[in-house]
Parts: structure tokens; sequence; C-alpha cells
């Protein structure tokens, strides 16, 4: 069931009060990849989290291959590469492959940052916390609903510590849909380009290649992937 729009907008503040605000700046960004770093993850798992929140920080673009419990396609592909475990990294620009949400920060510190990982990122010690925000989102972004593939991944742009893109987000790993993340945090490189072809700063926005479709707001976003992709029933709250 649905959750009622405030509720949902409110338990959402609170996972990313949890959080204690990891995911809001971008303020650690190293060299430049040429091609975007690949992860095989779901929003509700509190390892893949710590791994978005780098990539926040580190202002780095990635394609996101949702892996929701029961998804058909790509928890499959991580599971043959030996485990099933996540997060998972592929980065093209390396050939570099790896599994362990630490190994997979501290790599990306390595090659992307301007510092090496903090070691509050790295360890485990803010995992509880992770934890206790999926247990408040009732752990949302976790299993999958019948969807249709789409041709193209979908464009978001986004960062970490949003209530209102972790919205989105959840509804994307639930369908399984494909996306390309853009991270906009505070003091992103991204944000210029973002507001000259958005026409403002506001996230979430998500851009559909298939479709054609642009838009804002979490509650239309959630909807329109909902009746685009999904069972033509919108999950998401009411406007």
């Amino acid at each position: 069931m649905p959750l009622p729009r405030p509720v949902d907008v409110t338990s959402s503040w609170t996972a990313s009060v949890l959080r204690l605000g990891l995911g809001l700046t971008a303020s650690h960004a190293g060299p430049r990849p040429e091609r975007p770093i690949e992860i095989y993850e779901f929003e509700a798992c509190p390892f893949c989290r710590k791994v978005r929140e780098a990539l926040t920080m580190l202002d780095l673009r990635a394609t996101i291959y949702p892996c929701p419990k029961g998804g058909p396609t790509y928890r499959p592909q991580v599971t043959a590469k030996g485990r099933t475990q996540f997060p998972y990294m592929v980065d093209p620009n390396t050939g570099e492959e790896m599994f362990e949400s630490a190994d997979i920060i501290e790599y990306l510190y390595r090659h992307y940052g301007n510092r090496s990982a903090p070691w509050w990122l790295r360890s485990d010690v803010s995992v509880p916390l992770g934890s206790v925000a999926s247990v408040v989102r009732g752990v949302r972004g976790m299993r999958y609903r019948p969807a249709r593939a789409p041709e193209q991944p979908l464009l978001l742009y986004s960062f970490e510590a949003s209530p209102f893109c972790r919205i989105v987000r959840e509804a994307l790993c639930e369908l399984e849909l494909p996306y390309q993340l853009v991270n906009v945090g505070k003091g992103s490189q991204e944000r210029r380009a973002f507001r000259e072809r958005s026409g403002r700063m506001m996230v979430p926005w998500l851009s559909d290649p298939n479709t054609g479709r642009e838009m804002f707001e979490s509650a239309d976003i959630v909807r329109y992937l909902d009746q685009t992709y999904g069972d033509g029933t919108p999950k998401g709250p009411p406007a």
C-alpha cells in the first residue's frame, strides 16, 4: 500500500537525518573517469547506501543496475560472478571489478578522489544507522515489482541525501529500471550544466530517452514510472 504523501516524505527525511548528512555535498572530487562507473545494487541495502554516498561526495556519474530481491535480470548477473552480494562495481575505465563496499569506496577515492577515503565511510561503523534508515522507509527499494524493461537506461539527476530523490530511486529499484545517475550534490561541477538543461536547480529530475518525457517532482516521477513500466497501477503516494 502506498504511504500518504506527508508520511512518505517525512520518513524519507528521517532516513537522511539518520545518515548524518552523508551524500549531501560534492567536496572530494579528483580526476574524472572517461566512462561512468557501473554499480549493481539495491536501494534498501545499507552497504550500497555507503557507496552511493561516496559517489555523491566524489561527484561521480554512475550507471546503476538495480538488483532488488526477485529481480530477473541484474541480480542473476551478479550471482553468476560467484556470490549474491551487493554492491558490486565494474569500472570500464580500468577493467576492475569488485564486491565489498569498503573496497569499492577505497578504490573510488584512490582513482577519482582528491584525498584518501574517510575511515568513517569506508568502515562499518555507520552501517547500523543505515539499517535503521532502511527500516524507517519500510524497506522500500528492496523487492522487485513486475515491470517492462526500457530499451535505453533512464537518466536521473539526484544526490544521495535528498529525501525526494530517495523516493524516486526506490521506485527505479523496485521496477528494476537501469539508469544513468548524475550526482549534483552541493558544490558539484555538474550543477551549472544541469541548470542550463533543466531550467532550474531542483532534484530529482528524470529524463526518459525512450519516451522523450522530462520531469521534476518525486510524486509525478514515481507515478510516471509505474504507469509507463509497471503494471499500470500507481504505487507511489498521492500528489
